[in-house]
């Protein structure tokens, strides 16, 4: 398992992977990767952290859940992978983008174009099982996103931490909003987006204007 994690995040995970609760959440992992359909591919699990190094991280992007449909979770959460049409909540992402910052709504839902500028897209649970949304929750996946959070809040400055949905927005207990800036939003899912919660919320070009004023290279969304 070592072997899959970049090495700017592996001296600060390691000692995570030795405690007891993450040596049997990597043991339910295994199992259900060997007796049942899981996603993201197994060799995707940490790609949030391959695709974005630690010294780079510069904004963050909260999610819950991957996609438990075939050939949609890549492990970077909200993100697709090349040729798979876009799910509800990433089309009213790209639609918030369009009208936030006058940009062409794009081909291609795969988000590693972001996630190599500094953004760490994290899903609070790595991995699910085919179909049925929510069956990895609570198996310690959170106690170990949780302490991502913590060690990007306790190590960092200036991250832009963007909190979308009831869920996402607990999480703000982890970051000290005197180091870093929080963004927060409804949900993109149709349900939250639909109510008025998600569209005009901004947060692009919000998070391009504090990156700047950090003077730090902005996000091309």
């Amino acid at each position: 398992m070592l072997k899959m994690i970049d090495k700017s995040w592996l001296p600060l995970l390691e000692p995570e992977f030795n405690k007891p609760y993450f040596k049997s959440l990597w043991h339910f992992v295994e199992e259900e990767y060997e007796t049942g359909v899981c996603y993201p591919p197994k060799s995707d699990i940490f790609n949030a952290f391959n695709s974005c190094a630690f010294q780079d991280v510069k904004v963050v992007i909260l999610g819950q859940d991957p996609y438990h449909g075939e050939g949609q979770a890549n492990g970077l959460c909200f993100s697709v992978a090349d040729g798979i049409p876009h799910p509800p909540s990433l089309k009213n992402i790209f639609k918030e983008i369009e009208s936030d910052l006058g940009t062409t709504y794009p081909v291609s839902g795969n988000l590693e174009r972001w996630a190599k500028q500094g953004v760490l897209l994290l899903n609070a649970t790595l991995t699910v099982r085919e179909h049925m949304a929510g069956s990895h929750q609570k198996k310690g996946w959170e106690t170990f996103t949780d302490h991502v959070i913590s060690l990007i809040n306790s190590e960092k400055e200036g991250v832009v931490f963007l909190l979308w949905g009831g869920f996402a927005k607990k999480k703000s207990k982890l970051i000290d909003a005197n180091k870093h800036h929080i963004l927060t939003s409804g949900h993109p899912s149709p349900l939250s987006a639909n109510r008025g919660y998600w569209f005009g919320n901004k947060n692009f070009s919000a998070t391009n204007f504090l990156l700047a004023q950090n003077k730090r290279p902005v996000v091309e969304w």
